[in-house]
């Protein structure tokens, strides 16, 4: 397929603008990132969707919304004492992760009524460019929901939460760059392929990450290639929790993100020698592209935990799994195009 084919450049200006949309959430997922590292995401405590556009401009209000924070368990259990200046700071990054995620709303919502008004939109892809409208939407309604979680008995938002907003947020992602990849070449086969497997395994393996960043599991087992000196991490079970040990022990979510993301680049690495095989040249390449960035992927993951989740490297480990989904949504393309063909 290339992206230079005749109904790309008669689409170019729908491709900008997906484009710019797909570059604001992965800028939203680093803006996000560095929110959870922060400890800044409980800091604001109301939601005001069509007011909240400004921060605080007075001395008065900016002591009102601190009033408000000082109300949550997290003031309470961890920030006693704080003072309105670095209540200020952390409420930066929180303010700036909503104001991100309005911008992107309009960026996206303000040019699809236009082409929709113009009938520039592509034929019979009129409901997909809405439902992408929709899941920004949800995608904020789960944010705030995520928030609320954070507010009473706890210091932080729910592992579950964050998970299911972070999963959104890829899935959002992913489904932008199907709509920009539909705009050169829209004769696909099924759905269902074998890439649906490393698609679906690579998207657990993010989702899994969020739960070791909801729980700051990444504080812990700060050794590569053991875990504190053992394959499998001492109190990997807790007989107490039972099944929720894949979901609340520290232990166990760190040792399954990292088994997850080992499984993932030797399963590509095996479809990559099969591909050469099997399929065209175009599927090979997307295979290796894809395994290369899993590869470093994986070094970037292993570096956080060696250096104990510095903020730089921790963003960069965000990113890199936004544009290690992108790939896999590319291979996923790729076949379904061979599938038609």
């Amino acid at each position: 397929m290339s992206v230079l084919s005749a109904p790309f450049r008669q689409n170019m200006p729908i491709a900008v603008w997906l484009s710019g949309c797909m570059l604001m959430v992965l800028a939203m997922m680093a803006i996000g990132a560095i929110t959870r590292l922060t400890e800044s995401g409980l800091s604001m405590v109301e939601w005001r969707p069509l007011m909240g556009w400004l921060p605080p401009l007075s001395d008065s209000e900016w002591q009102r919304v601190f009033d408000l924070y000082q109300q949550t368990s997290q003031y309470s259990l961890m920030n006693s004492g704080m003072s309105l200046q670095a209540f200020k700071e952390i409420f930066f990054w929180e303010y700036i992760h909503r104001l991100w995620g309005r911008l992107i709303g309009v960026a996206y919502a303000v040019p699809f009524f236009a082409f929709l008004l113009m009938g520039k939109l592509p034929k019979g892809m009129r409901v997909q460019y809405f439902i992408a409208l929709v899941m920004g939407g949800l995608q904020g309604g789960i944010g705030w929901w995520m928030v609320k979680s954070g507010f009473v008995d706890r210091i932080e938002v729910s592992q579950y939460r964050l998970a299911v907003h972070l999963g959104m947020a890829f899935v959002i992602l992913g489904y932008l760059f199907t709509l920009f990849l539909s705009l050169s070449e829209r004769t696909c086969g099924s759905w269902l392929n074998p890439v649906s497997i490393f698609v679906i395994l690579i998207l657990i393996t993010i989702v899994s990450g969020a739960l070791v960043a909801g729980l700051n599991a990444g504080f812990m087992f700060n050794s590569w290639p053991l875990m504190d000196g053992n394959f499998i991490p001492a109190g990997y079970w807790q007989p107490a929790l039972g099944p929720r040990n894949i979901f609340e022990n520290m232990a166990t979510v760190q040792f399954n993100h990292r088994t997850m993301a080992y499984s993932s680049f030797l399963l590509v690495g095996g479809g990559y020698f099969y591909a050469r095989k099997h399929y065209r040249p175009e599927i090979s390449r997307a295979f290796l592209v894809l395994w290369v960035m899993l590869f470093l992927q994986i070094c970037l993951g292993i570096l956080t935990v060696l250096y104990v989740v510095p903020i730089n490297l921790a963003v960069l480990h965000q990113l890199g799994a936004g544009f290690c989904f992108l790939a896999v949504v590319y291979l996923f393309w790729q076949i379904r195009l061979t599938k038609a063909q």
